[in-house]
Formats: C-alpha cells, sequence, structure tokens
C-alpha cells in the first residue's frame, strides 16, 4: 500500500504534521492517525505524544493571545463575544473541570483558551492543567482510532488495511486543503492583534487582566 509505505518511508514528517495539526486545528488526524496505528503502521505511543504536545502549545498560544490582545480583538471582532462570554462563565462555574474538558465541549472550546486568558486565571495554573487536560485528549481520540481500526477489523477482515488505506489518503487531501484555508483564516486573524500588542507595549499588558 503506497500510503503507508510513504508513512513508513517519512515517519518522522508524518508526526509532525500530526503535531503542526493539532495545533492549528483538533481531533480528527488523530482519530484517523489511530486507525493507522491499528494496522501497525503509526506507533501509538509517539502518535499520542505529538498530538498532545500539539494540542498543548497550540492552547497556549491562544492563552497567552486572550492575555496580552484579548480585549483589542474583542473590540475588532465583536461577533467573539458571546463565545467568550460563555467561556468566561462555564470557568468561573466549574473552574478546574473545566479547564480539563473544554477540549471535548463543542461550541466553546474555539475561544476557550482565548477567553481563559483574558481572565484572572494565573498562566502557570493554566498551563498545569492545560497540559494534563491536552494528554487526555489526545489518548482518548487516539484510543477511540484505534479501537475504530479494530472495529473495522471485524467488519471487513482482510480488506481492513485497504479500506484504512482509502479513507487516510482520502483524509490527508482533505486535511492539507483545510489545514492551508485554516493557518490562512487564523494567521490573517492573529498577525494584527499581535502586533498591536507589541506596538501598545505595556498598556497591552495591564489590560490583560482585566475581563470583557
Amino acid at each position: 500500500m503506497e500510503i503507508f509505505d510513504l508513512i513508513h518511508r517519512y515517519g518522522d514528517l508524518f508526526y509532525g504534521v500530526v503535531a503542526v495539526w493539532t495545533f492549528l486545528e483538533g481531533e480528527t488526524i488523530v482519530i484517523f492517525s489511530g486507525i493507522a496505528a491499528r494496522e501497525g503502521v503509526v506507533n501509538l505511543t509517539l502518535l499520542i505524544s505529538c498530538a498532545w504536545i500539539g494540542s498543548f502549545l497550540g492552547d497556549q498560544m491562544y492563552f497567552m493571545l486572550g492575555r496580552h490582545a484579548g480585549a483589542r480583538m474583542l473590540n475588532r471582532y465583536p461577533r467573539w463575544q458571546p463565545g467568550v462570554d460563555r467561556a468566561l462563565g462555564l470557568l468561573e462555574k466549574y473552574s478546574t473541570a473545566f479547564i480539563l474538558s473544554f477540549r471535548f465541549i463543542y461550541g466553546v472550546r474555539n475561544f476557550s483558551s482565548f477567553a481563559m486568558g483574558m481572565s484572572t486565571l494565573s498562566w502557570r495554573r493554566f498551563a498545569v492543567l492545560n497540559f494534563i487536560a491536552a494528554g487526555i485528549w489526545a489518548a482518548c481520540f487516539a484510543g477511540a482510532g484505534y479501537a475504530a481500526g479494530a472495529a473495522l477489523q471485524q467488519v471487513v477482515g482482510e480488506m481492513a488495511t485497504a479500506v484504512t488505506v482509502g479513507l487516510l489518503g482520502v483524509f490527508i487531501l482533505a486535511a492539507a486543503v483545510m489545514g492551508l484555508v485554516s493557518w490562512r483564516r487564523r494567521r490573517a486573524l492573529a498577525v494584527p492583534a499581535v502586533a498591536a500588542a507589541v506596538k501598545a507595549g505595556p498598556e497591552a499588558f495591564s489590560s490583560s487582566e482585566r475581563r470583557p
């Protein structure tokens, strides 16, 4: 199978793609890679580790972006306000439980780390809990993919590898396109805010402790 051969040959690059993808986006690549791990093409431990690191660093970046440029970004993109308010409400109500679980909550997950950066939550506490949460998240979705691969093996038997190759090939193509679009969109949003925060200097930092 050519795709599996490519992954075997360029394994380090594939794990790098997983790390970058989880830094930018969500769990889809982790699930499909978990299926490939069931076929022995991807090392499950390395997969979880790369997804863990990528997810952790991605949310740390958005937390710091919220801390140092959150108010400016909300002024520029007021449509984010409802999502930020909801995330902050959940943080206030559930505290630690919310930090550990926000990756699993659709509807607020995209705003959560950014919103928490705008709260009075210390970055050290967020970093520790975010590290634990990222590990739980990576293990859950890689494990889900691995279990799906086992189920696929039971259903289609010897055709499981061929089906997995087909799914992985389609996903890699779709992921490349979606990743490029997402990267351009996020870059267009983040770069002006970061530049404004740097230009503002200490004022941006002083405003970071105030919630919207």
